[in-house]
């Protein structure tokens, strides 16, 4: 499946200047919808945990067009997400609250093909992260 790489690149860039309530809305909505989640966060600062997750959202967005870059840090970052205790069954509850928050975020310019674009793209990340994830836990 190819991605829509400018409509991804050109919505992320106008969200973007509204990182922080992306994250902040994001967080809010996760812990509310999937509550079965929260032990996760225990130990995390949520300032931190906030500034890694719109880190990684720039990561993403801004090596799509860069597979050779791309893949190698969600392989990395699913690996890393195994010792947080985050699982497979954790990934689609990520992915609809991204959509969401996403959605929140954009206002009036979120439509169905953005929601098509970035469930993809989240598709396609979670598959790696989820590589990266499977590898760390056969060694």
């Amino acid at each position: 499946m190819a991605l829509n790489v400018a409509l991804l690149e050109s919505s992320f860039a106008a969200v973007a200047p509204r990182g922080q309530d992306l994250v902040e809305v994001f967080y809010r909505n996760l812990f509310a919808d999937y509550p079965a989640v929260i032990p996760l966060f225990a130990d995390v600062d949520p300032v931190e945990q906030r500034k890694k997750l719109l880190a990684s959202l720039k990561l993403a967005v801004e090596n799509l067009r860069r597979p050779e870059v791309l893949v190698p840090a969600l392989e990395a970052m699913g690996s890393r997400h195994v010792d947080y205790g985050a699982r497979e069954e954790h990934y689609p509850a990520v992915g609809a609250t991204l959509l969401k928050s996403l959605a929140e975020i954009a206002g009036p310019i979120w439509n169905d093909e953005l929601a098509r674009a970035w469930a993809d793209a989240y598709g396609a990340i979670s598959e790696h992260m989820l590589h990266g994830a499977a590898a760390t836990a056969a060694v």
